[in-house]
């Protein structure tokens, strides 16, 4: 057949060329080795799977593998590294991919839709690869060989130090996940905390253990938009990988919320993934796309200056920026460990398409933040100047313990 010789043509070029471990089987069972030793064995459900090969992205070969016209063999850190060196042969290289996309929509109710997508597995799902308090966000490592739950909690009370929350304060959390921000928050530091999720499934779950904690008097969660929040002004506000999903076009209309939700002299961290791209555009390789197509729809990332001066338009004056990019590498490394030591009680919990999403968007996140794919930043801001906000002169008070 024509396609087949082209596809063996391929597959001998990409052999002559290159250094992939990597083997293919063929729908008749023979195997073509691309080295002596291959870690990844690709086969082929159908000689047209052999397409999604000859033109290979991140976009293209997770379709291909999310939709069964491939199956592999070998670890998913090996797999997603083959994935990726097999994209570069295609594009020589990492390459910006695609223009922002500036007219998604971002309304209420595609927001809405959009998390409920990313979320339409149930909680008990999250908590098999999760840490015990389901910080589903980047941790912070003191040190590379602590754990998961520990870094997890060390990430949440670095940023109450960086807010310098004190008690009796208002904290406004916004995206509070299962409630683990506001939970330690009110614990450690004697605040009273609103936290607000578009996700009916963790609003359900993060009441439960607000009640569960104790906290009923002091915490508050809300199925709410942030765009729709009456009770202003909060003391502090912390909002934990949520900007991702605002899209480039809102930025500066949310940064501009969280400027007049803030009380005078209060203090907003924004936690979030940001773009290596300077001018915002997306993950290159395909990365993007299959994000967009599978994992969380209408999502974008801006580059860190873009953030920035967004921020800085809406009247709030930027202070401090940390990068946590080697830690979220960490963090999604522990993630997809968890997810593939616990994949056969997944696999009763969702589809098989939804397994193999997963397992390709843990690792492949894994990879991309080690490698400097993107990079997620915290940023400090103060309403009406650092003086009124009380600021030290130095950092020393983000790192030291109380």
């Amino acid at each position: 057949m024509v396609l087949e010789q082209q596809f063996r043509r391929y597959l001998e070029r990409l052999r002559s060329n290159y250094r992939i471990p990597l083997a293919v089987r063929m729908p008749n069972g023979t195997t073509f080795a691309l080295t002596d030793q291959p870690l990844v064995t690709i086969r082929l459900n159908s000689l047209a799977a052999a397409r999604h090969l000859m033109k290979p992205s991140m976009l293209s070969l997770g379709s291909a593998y999310v939709e069964g016209d491939i199956d592999v063999d070998g670890s998913i850190a090996d797999i997603v590294d083959v994935a990726s060196r097999l994209a570069d042969t295609e594009t020589g290289g990492p390459t910006a991919s695609g223009m922002p996309n500036w007219l998604a929509r971002h309304t209420r109710r595609s927001d809405k839709e959009a998390i409920e997508y990313h979320y339409n597995v149930s909680n008990d799902f999250y908590a098999q690869w999760l840490d015990p308090r389901m910080v589903y966000s980047c941790a912070w490592f003191s040190d590379p060989d602590n754990d998961l739950a520990t870094a997890q909690r060390d990430k949440l009370d670095l940023i109450c130090r960086k807010l310098r929350l004190q008690p009796g304060q208002r904290l406004l959390d916004i995206g509070c996940g299962w409630g683990a921000m506001v939970i330690h928050a009110a614990q450690e530091y004697g605040v009273h905390a609103v936290g607000v999720t578009l996700s009916e499934r963790q609003h359900e779950l993060a009441t439960a253990r607000v009640a569960e904690a104790g906290l009923a008097d002091r915490v508050e969660i809300r199925l709410q938009d942030y765009r729709d929040i009456p009770d202003a002004p909060f003391d502090r506000i912390s909002s934990i990988g949520m900007f991702e999903h605002v899209g480039l076009k809102n930025l500066r209309p949310y940064f501009q919320i969280v400027h007049d939700l803030l009380a005078d002299g209060g203090v907003a961290l924004n936690h979030g993934i940001t773009a290596t791209d300077v001018d915002s555009h997306g993950v290159a390789r395909g990365v993007s796309e299959f994000i967009d197509r599978f994992v969380f729809p209408d999502g974008e990332l801006p580059h860190v200056s873009l953030a920035i001066r967004e921020l800085s338009a809406s009247g709030l004056e930027f202070v401090d920026a940390e990068s946590l990019r080697r830690h979220y590498a960490l963090t999604c490394r522990h993630w997809s460990d968890n997810f593939e030591a616990r994949l056969d009680t997944l696999k009763g919990m969702a589809s098989e398409q939804q397994i193999r999403i997963w397992r390709v968007y843990l690792a492949g996140c894994a990879m991309g933040f080690a490698r400097g794919w993107m990079n997620i930043y915290q940023l400090l801001a103060v309403k009406g100047g650092a003086e009124a906000a009380g600021l030290p002169l130095t950092r020393d008070y983000m790192l030291s313990a109380r």
